[in-house]
């Protein structure tokens, strides 16, 4: 790998991490609704830089590197752990429901989206 890759995906990461902690700043409380914007979000983003066939350097800065950090598997995974010994059974249903069929919505329609964007302007 070679050390522009390195940078790219740095300052990607960098980018990534500082948006996902200003969303989630901002909008987490008793419901996570930060994480769950920002996950849902990057997963609709990634799906558009798929879609459009984005590879090389572009797609290593934006979507392994910023989206890669401004989404959030661990703190997911934390959150729910949280709700499940804070006993919050009815939270933690909505909220994994909503971060995983969500985000595989998400992927999907920005995929399709970008295709069909592609589509039209070719």
């Amino acid at each position: 790998m070679m050390i522009v890759h390195l940078l790219l995906l740095a300052a990607g990461g960098f980018i990534g991490s500082l948006a996902r902690f200003a969303a989630s700043t901002k909008w987490n409380g008793p419901f996570p609704k930060g994480t769950l914007a920002v996950n849902i979000l990057g997963a609709l983003l990634i799906g558009i830089l798929a879609g459009a066939g984005m590879t090389g350097r572009p797609y290593l800065f934006a979507a392994t590197g910023f989206l890669g950090a401004f989404t959030t598997f661990s703190t997911l995974n934390l959150e729910l752990a949280e709700k499940v010994l804070a006993k919050q059974y009815k939270s933690l249903i909505l909220y994994a429901v909503c971060t995983y069929a969500g985000g595989l919505g998400a992927a999907f329609a920005g995929y399709w989206l970008a295709k069909g964007l592609l589509g039209v302007l070719n």
